[in-house]
């Protein structure tokens, strides 16, 4: 029986502000559309997906490739032009955090797993600002914990993050189950932590992938009896 959900903030709860980024480059001279960019994001984190890169890079460095990504995705040059949107943005997030569009029904998902009697825990690599930024989004509330990893200094997957967040929230991860977007982050992760794992993959770029998998948040509240 589930009884604690842990929940990654980017990729699950909230999504990167694609037409402000989109707004950024069109102010050098790039032009594209939020819409285009959401729509390839999924392949380009898929394009991610590289155990040796994930073991080699933190959040924050892999943030740069990110973006990068999805802009070659989106069938843009990495100019001098895109690099400054980039630090443009990098400014944004340090201060503000740009992973500030609420995924579709966030609300009354969260309200359907608080009624089911789920512990709500967010367990998310993020860059200090995940705590404000929850507020500023009028979303903590919501939620019974929020763990930062670099409040915490340890980032997923490394299992001693989520040991953190089963501790200090009261959860037992036999009866735990963690939800992510990145399988080499959160699914290799929460597994090496004992936990139970299920991928958020709206696009299905991941059916290969030996887990769990939903496209949507009403989908994943299905499965957990909400």
């Amino acid at each position: 029986m589930i009884e604690t959900v842990f929940l990654d903030a980017g990729g699950v709860l909230v999504h990167p502000n694609f037409d402000r980024v989109a707004t950024a480059l069109l102010a050098h001279g790039v032009s594209t559309t939020g819409e285009h960019l959401r729509h390839v994001e999924p392949l380009a984190k898929r394009d991610l997906e590289d155990p040796s890169f994930i073991r080699s890079s933190d959040d924050d460095s892999r943030g740069l490739v990110y973006f990068a990504t999805v802009l070659r995705r989106a069938g843009l040059v990495i100019d001098d032009r895109v690099r400054a949107a980039l630090m443009e943005l990098r400014a944004y997030h340090a201060a503000n955090n740009l992973w500030e569009t609420a995924a579709d029904g966030l609300i009354p998902f969260l309200v359907r797993l608080r009624a089911r009697g789920l512990r709500r825990v967010v367990v998310s690599n993020a860059n200090g600002t995940l705590h404000a930024h929850f507020d500023r989004l009028g979303l903590t509330p919501y939620f019974d914990a929020i763990f930062d990893s670099h409040v915490e200094g340890v980032e997923k997957p490394d299992p001693r993050f989520f040991g953190i967040a089963l501790e200090r929230s009261g959860s037992r991860k036999e009866t735990t189950v963690h939800v992510g977007d990145f399988y080499e982050i959160d699914v290799v992760g929460a597994r090496r932590a004992g936990l139970q794992a299920i991928l958020l993959d709206p696009a299905e770029v991941n059916a290969d992938r030996d887990c769990v998998r939903v496209r949507t948040l009403d989908e994943l509240a299905v499965k957990l009896g909400a």
